[in-house]
């Protein structure tokens, strides 16, 4: 489980949003949803993440998932996203979490445009003063923003981040971002990298494949920090074929079908993201069917 100390610790799921007929946000299967993947192991959500679909929300709906989430579960087990393109914005995003009763917040670099790194410790300290720890989030891939090891440790060293969620890819990082700053807390990005940044000492996992198959992914998790290869390596590559697409594109539209299958509510998405493909839908299909027969629900 996640300690008050650092509440980012453990798997944190990256929450799916569900949305009726109309994509008007249903915040009554969220808060159903954030409820049953604590019920079945997670420690905690973070909402307004890329799978959360926040770029297409509101800032009224925004405020609101949060503020489901922490009812659900409460605010402990709550790390929110606060991506905006200004930094005002994104502090303000950070100070509604406070207010909400968050204990941390999970933040995107500058990606309006290809910021420098004076922009991105800019960033960062102006955020850090709504007064809640920071996790930073890599996505060089999305934002073409690169937090490197060495920029990762500059803003631990000056107080700005607790924390990374690495989804670089590049799991050489894991050790060169402990030898730089052995206190700042590495979280898998990529639920694909997941088995590989365990083993290098990651502290917890901002995943997003739990939302449709919670129980044996945090038995994988569970399994491959503590070293239990035996048990981790095997579901591993059971779960890997649908592990992967994590880290596509198409990553929302696959996980809500996933949990469609599941017996979950994933449902649509908003534009402008769009269905997937008929050969994508099918090999998505196939691989949750396949884990399912398993047992891995």
């Amino acid at each position: 489980m996640t300690t008050d100390l650092r509440p980012w610790r453990g798997v944190l799921v990256a929450t799916a949003l569900p949305l009726n007929d109309d994509l008007s946000v249903n915040y009554d299967k969220y808060a159903e949803h954030c409820a049953w993947l604590v019920e079945n192991g997670c420690d905690g959500v973070v909402p307004n993440g890329s799978l959360g679909e926040y770029q297409v929300l509101t800032p009224e709906e925004r405020a609101k998932v949060v503020e489901t989430a922490v009812a659900a579960v409460g605010g402990a087990r709550v790390m929110p996203g606060v991506a905006a393109y200004g930094s005002a914005e994104s502090r303000r995003w950070a100070e509604q979490a406070r207010e909400a009763g968050c204990a941390s917040v999970m933040l995107l670099p500058p990606n309006a445009y290809r910021a420098d790194e004076r922009a991105v410790l800019a960033h960062y300290a102006e955020v850090a003063k709504a007064g809640l720890p920071v996790v930073a989030y890599n996505n060089p891939i999305d934002t073409k923003v690169d937090l490197v090891p060495e920029l990762l440790a500059t803003l631990h060293g000056e107080g700005w981040i607790q924390g990374v969620k690495e989804f670089s890819g590049d799991v050489r990082r894991a050790y060169r971002i402990a030898e730089l700053a052995p206190e700042l807390d590495l979280l898998v990005g990529a639920d694909d990298v997941l088995l590989e940044l365990a083993v290098a000492g990651a502290k917890g996992w901002v995943a997003g494949y739990p939302n449709a198959l919670p129980k044996s992914s945090v038995e994988l998790y569970r399994a491959a920090t503590r070293g239990d290869l035996d048990t981790a390596l095997p579901l591993y590559r059971q779960l890997h074929p649908l592990l992967r697409w994590d880290s596509r594109v198409e990553f929302v539209q696959a996980i809500k079908l996933s949990m469609d299958i599941a017996g979950r509510h994933g449902g649509t998405c908003r534009p402008p993201r769009v269905p997937l493909l008929p050969e994508q839908e099918a090999a998505v299909r196939a691989a949750t069917e396949k884990a399912l027969a398993a047992g891995l629900a």
